[in-house]
């Protein structure tokens, strides 16, 4: 899974932390998947969410996906993601319940900051960033 954060630091390393172990309890839970270990499915996806994380163009400052302007993710991945959320959410209270409150009583209500200026000095305008 993680690499003890990657490039990710404070709120960030959080926001991957809890999009993990919401991932890996969604994995156990629906493909059998082992403590540590995730399905080839899930893996693939819980990589895409890393990369869409590094290349936020709000870096720390991002809201949560649901409220940001610009969406980076591909439409079946955000459902994916979106049928993850649903399972694993609830069952985050039980199972790592501090990054659950986290999640919800901090995360959730960030809304999303101005769109960074381009280099001309410009408002970007939201788009959707490459899929890869």
């Amino acid at each position: 899974m993680g690499d003890a954060g990657g490039p990710f630091r404070g709120r960030l390393r959080r926001e991957q932390r809890t999009f993990e172990a919401m991932l890996a309890l969604y994995c156990r839970d629906l493909h059998g998947g082992r403590r540590g270990a995730l399905c080839p499915e899930c893996d693939e996806l819980g990589a895409y969410a890393r990369e869409r994380l590094a290349r936020c163009p709000f870096g720390p400052a991002k809201p949560t996906c649901k409220l940001c302007p610009v969406h980076c993710y591909r439409p079946a991945m955000r459902e994916r993601v979106r049928a993850m959320m649903r399972h694993a959410g609830p069952r985050m209270l039980l199972h790592r319940p501090v990054l659950a409150l986290f999640h919800l009583l901090l995360d959730g209500r960030r809304t999303a900051p101005a769109l960074p200026r381009r280099r001309d000095g410009a408002a970007s305008t939201p788009r959707v960033l490459p899929s890869d």
